[in-house]
């Protein structure tokens, strides 16, 4: 099953991946305050390979990443 992975070093909280899937990312505060991509479910079916695929792809700074 594709995994997602999240680097949060490289995340900026723009919120694209949200805005393309809501069901697997949300981007909120963390405890510094600072926005950053939460993923809400790491594992993705294959029937949402393709949309949650495009969503990664979306991230300006390509901190998503879906892995096999």
């Amino acid at each position: 099953m594709p995994r997602i992975i999240a680097d949060l070093g490289t995340c900026e909280g723009l919120g694209m991946c949200e805005a393309m899937a809501s069901d697997y990312f949300e981007v909120r505060e963390d405890d510094d305050g600072v926005e950053m991509v939460h993923v809400l479910s790491e594992d993705v079916p294959e029937p949402d390979r393709a949309h949650v695929h495009a969503a990664t792809q979306a991230c300006p700074v390509l901190a998503l990443s879906l892995v096999d």
